[in-house]
């Protein structure tokens, strides 16, 4: 099966991938987006506005960034939030401890018109501890708004996890003018090309702030529980040679027994698509093919380590095995 792709850049396509930039990903990402993802990324670029993500863990938010700096040719800055994550880390970091360092080297090292030391001594100094830029270290969005000559892609993965301040902080950088001030050194940062921002988001901690929800535009992203759905995405990945093609008759046992457990199953964490593509896979090897076929029809499915990662779960399906 051979897949056109579903993604059309409106009025920005044309100008950016024809000069593909030499930082953009180089490798397609297998990402198959719906019609109405495609449309809320466009309206984010076309905006100017970050697009933020919701959806239950496997259903693809993480990829979508990449994929879409791949279309784009653009370059891809992750930025994976922590829980102790602040929103000047994103910007930059300032490193004052090897700024110390370096001036303790500095003074022991020889001035001009003095003897070297005849034996050991420092190592030449190669950065000048009287410059503050040189111990300023951009983080991701540092790097996304350097960028002079195009736009590039910037995903903010999993905000939820840092504490409520941080989208609250991230609301006067992602905003006109698009600018932040290195406060070490005074220098101004400002966006020549404003980036794509997507931001996901698992509601870890609870919902988002109101102002923080208000300056994004939001999409849920919904896991295809559509077996004709499913085979497009492992087609996709087949194609571009990220999985082995599958046997036709296992692929629709499979993709039929998958969504039937994520249905029926009264599942306490249903298994997103990476956990369908390596079950997938192992149905898929030949020399279990016959087995797999018969094992998919029984009440507990083949491979359930693959699929549960609750205790409850396995217990259910597969604590008899």
């Amino acid at each position: 099966m051979n897949l056109k792709s579903p993604w059309t850049f409106y009025g920005l396509q044309e100008q950016v991938r024809s000069q593909r930039h030499p930082g953009a990903p180089t490798k397609a990402v297998p990402y198959l987006p719906a019609k109405k993802l495609v449309e809320a990324v466009n309206l984010a670029i076309y905006l100017n506005r970050p697009l933020l993500l919701e959806g239950e863990a496997g259903c693809g938010k993480t990829q979508l960034a990449k994929a879409v700096a791949y279309e784009l040719g653009v370059p891809f800055y992750p930025w994976y939030v922590r829980s102790t994550s602040k929103a000047r880390e994103g910007l930059y970091t300032y490193d004052s401890l090897l700024r110390l360092y370096d001036v303790h080297t500095y003074q022991l090292q020889p001035q001009p018109g003095s003897e070297a030391p005849s034996s050991g001594g420092a190592r030449k100094q190669s950065r000048d501890p009287s410059v503050a830029a040189n111990y300023v270290r951009y983080g991701p969005l540092g790097q996304a708004f350097k960028l002079a000559d195009c736009p590039a892609v910037m995903l903010i993965d999993e905000i939820d996890k840092a504490d409520l301040d941080f989208p609250n902080d991230l609301l006067t950088i992602l905003d006109d003018p698009w600018s932040f001030t290195v406060e070490e050194t005074g220098k101004v940062v400002t966006a020549q090309h404003k980036p794509i921002v997507i931001i996901t988001s698992n509601k870890e901690k609870g919902n988002l702030p109101a102002p923080f929800l208000r300056r994004c535009l939001y999409y849920y992203v919904e896991f295809p529980e559509d077996v004709e759905r499913l085979k497009q995405i492992v087609a996709k990945h087949s194609e571009l040679g990220a999985t082995k093609p599958p046997d036709s008759e296992v692929l629709d046992r499979a993709s039929r027994r998958f969504i039937e457990l994520r249905k029926d199953g009264g599942l306490h964490k249903k298994p997103g698509t990476s956990e369908f593509l390596d079950w997938l896979a192992i149905l898929t090897e030949a020399h279990e093919t016959t087995e797999a076929l018969t094992r998919l029809g029984a009440e507990n499915p083949p491979h359930p380590e693959l699929l549960f990662k609750l205790r409850a779960d396995w217990q259910r399906f597969a604590g008899t095995q």
